[in-house]
């Protein structure tokens, strides 16, 4: 049975990390699965533990915005810019990867996904582990993504060495994925630092790069499933059975069980994950959602119905 520790227990994590083994750790976002990103058989566990395939790039979490020389090369002044201004926080920068990055992390690309994560129990991690710590969401791969430490250990009791408990993840949605490279800044998967807020910074139009290659987390057509199947609601109510849980934002009336979240795109992105896994814990047959209609993190709430909703792969 996996042990679940707290923050007082921070030195036991380090160990385990540089011993090769795997540390679920909290993040602002959501709850990640830690191997040593410089150790590739640490990091192969990693792929083994979810279930991930073994070309899905990691993200790369670092204690602050030093780590980009170290792990990354042919860092412009509109990488250093975006990491000035955004870290510690929900964006990561896909960036030319140096050689310190273990090949199994980028899943044979020459980029590689950075991000300084803003919770103080990981961020202190990071700083007593001193490297860089591979960490893709804490959960089964293409399942709902977990916001507590319970949620972790309920997909990966066992196959991870220890829980870090750090409270439940503020953002609830994992996140924004910007790459600079070359002449472009591209959008691949939106999140908590929106696109509009990264065009302020650089003065310079963010491309949206979803849809193409999936060259970093989250980018596949089908992610973030729970078990039940998930119909987005338009307003048809002859799709609903007595079997079906519905998680609206705001009021909603209906027969069977709901889960209320706030209308807000914030709000309900801070619940959502957590409303997945209940709907499939009371035994849902089908998954309604409502989602919410406005707010800076709604292009991100909108994706990740999207890909719950996608057919399965």
């Amino acid at each position: 049975m996996t042990a679940i520790i707290d923050r007082n227990d921070l030195d036991r994590a380090v160990d385990a990390l540089r011993g090769g083994r795997l540390v679920a750790f909290p993040t602002e976002t959501v709850y990640g699965l830690g191997a040593d990103a410089s150790n590739s058989s640490a990091v192969g566990r990693v792929f083994v533990a979810k279930g991930r395939p073994a070309g899905h790039p990691l993200i790369v979490h670092v204690a602050d915005s030093s780590a980009l020389d170290a792990w990354a090369v042919e860092v412009d002044r509109r990488a250093w810019l975006l990491a000035d201004t955004f870290w510690p926080g929900p964006l990561t920068l896909v960036l030319r990867r140096s050689d310190r990055v273990a090949p199994e992390v980028v899943g044979g690309r020459d980029t590689v996904g950075l991000r300084v994560p803003d919770h103080p129990v990981t961020l202190e991690l990071l700083r007593r582990f001193g490297g860089g710590v591979a960490g893709p969401s804490a959960n089964r791969f293409g399942h709902v993504s977990p916001t507590t430490a319970r949620h972790v250990a309920d997909d990966l009791d066992g196959s991870v060495d220890l829980i870090i408990d750090g409270g439940p993840a503020r953002v609830g949605v994992e996140s924004t994925i910007i790459e600079v490279v070359d002449d472009w800044v591209t959008l691949l998967r939106p999140g908590g630092v929106t696109a509009a807020e990264v065009e302020d910074v650089l003065g310079q139009r963010v491309v949206d790069g979803r849809g193409g290659e999936s060259r970093a987390s989250g980018m596949l057509t089908s992610h973030y499933a729970p078990r039940a199947p998930v119909t987005l609601w338009d307003g048809d109510r002859t799709l609903f059975t007595r079997d079906t849980v519905v998680v609206s934002a705001g009021g909603f009336e209906h027969d069977g069980h709901v889960i209320e979240l706030p209308s807000d795109a914030a709000g309900f992105a801070g619940g959502l994950y957590a409303a997945l896994r209940r709907a499939d814990a009371l035994g849902a047959e089908h998954i309604m959602i409502k989602p919410p209609i406005e707010g800076p993190l709604l292009p991100a709430v909108l994706d990740r119905l999207a890909k719950a909703a996608a057919p399965r792969q």
